[in-house]
């Protein structure tokens, strides 16, 4: 029988992208959010071998080149079952979006394959195969708030940030991440931006605005429940001078996803950015009100718009299964 299973979109608070590795990857620092915003996915063992993905989005890759294929080979290979494996991805999330749709899609595949065969991986195991899959993957194990480093991989839940009123853009326009990492180091190396230890010095300096807002200290204002609490938060994103490095040649590349970064601002966006390479640009606002009126002017103004809310690690757990 065919299970049923959510898989939700992320944006990043923060994006600093340090050096490349001798692994040929960047080290990397972000706050992860997860958001009410989703893909369906119906996943199903049947008898025979294989794997059989179907979309209803004709950009989605049906072969092994998409993360759910590599996942669902590497996990009924360390569950230890056998059978043909049907994917379906009804498709709510952008493609090249910067809101971690297929990374999702791969960690629900997953654990839906866990709940169709009856059997469940250990945590670290789990992790692995995430790890192996793709940079983004293991935030979508425990979701919420959730401290990403090395290239992203590297992942840590840290106490949930109240849930968060939010407008994301989606321009239909695709960025390749590896394309945007390149364009990065092009652009670093002509300018001379970032190199050697002040590539270290920013990502500490990074660390320690990014823990002053997760505080709330970096204003002064102590950290509150509720509303105030949130409120509070966004003010010292603000004053932290938190940013995405990406924006740096994404926009550039893509003048008119900064506009829509300008756009959010007036239309009541305490903050706004970039998530991950783009192209999705979201923003933060005191209240779903706010959040509802911005995203019905953009949409009207031609930029398509949605207010969503973020997920804490409780809600997000509670709704991945229908």
């Amino acid at each position: 029988m065919p299970v049923a299973v959510r898989s939700f979109a992320k944006i990043n608070i923060g994006l600093e992208i340090g050096p490349r590795r001798a692994d040929g990857f960047h080290a990397l620092r972000t706050v992860y959010e997860t958001v009410a915003l989703y893909d369906r996915l119906r996943i199903e063992v049947r008898r025979g071998t294989g794997i059989e993905i179907r979309s209803d989005d004709p950009r989605v890759p049906l072969d092994e080149t998409n993360t759910c294929w590599r996942m669902a080979e590497r996990a009924m290979k360390a569950l230890k079952v056998r059978g043909r494996v049907m994917i379906q991805i009804e498709k709510g999330l952008p493609i090249q979006g910067g809101l971690g749709g297929a990374s999702s899609n791969a960690v629900a595949t997953l654990l839906a394959l866990e709940r169709a065969v009856g059997k469940q991986l250990p945590p670290g195991e789990r992790l692995r195969l995430a790890a192996e899959v793709g940079s983004d993957l293991p935030l979508f194990l425990i979701g919420g708030t959730v401290l990403g480093v090395g290239r992203g991989e590297e992942v840590y839940p840290l106490e949930d940030l109240p849930a968060l009123d939010c407008v994301i853009v989606t321009p239909e326009i695709g960025v390749s991440t590896p394309q945007a990492f390149a364009d990065l180091d092009a652009f670093r190396e002509k300018t001379g931006k970032l190199t050697g230890a002040a590539r270290s010095d920013k990502l500490s300096t990074f660390s320690r605005a990014m823990s002053a807002w997760l505080s709330g200290s970096s204003t002064g204002v102590p950290a509150k429940g509720g509303g105030d609490r949130a409120e509070a938060l966004l003010l010292d994103l603000v004053h932290a001078g938190i940013e995405n490095d990406f924006e740096s040649v994404v926009f550039p590349q893509h003048p008119e996803l900064r506009l829509v970064k300008r756009a959010l601002e007036p239309e009541g966006a305490v903050y706004a950015s970039l998530s991950g390479s783009g192209s999705a640009v979201y923003g933060l606002f005191k209240s779903r009100e706010l959040a509802q009126r911005a995203a019905k002017h953009l949409s009207a103004e031609g930029m398509p718009a949605v207010a969503a809310r973020t997920l804490t690690r409780r809600e997000y757990w509670k709704r991945i299964f229908e």
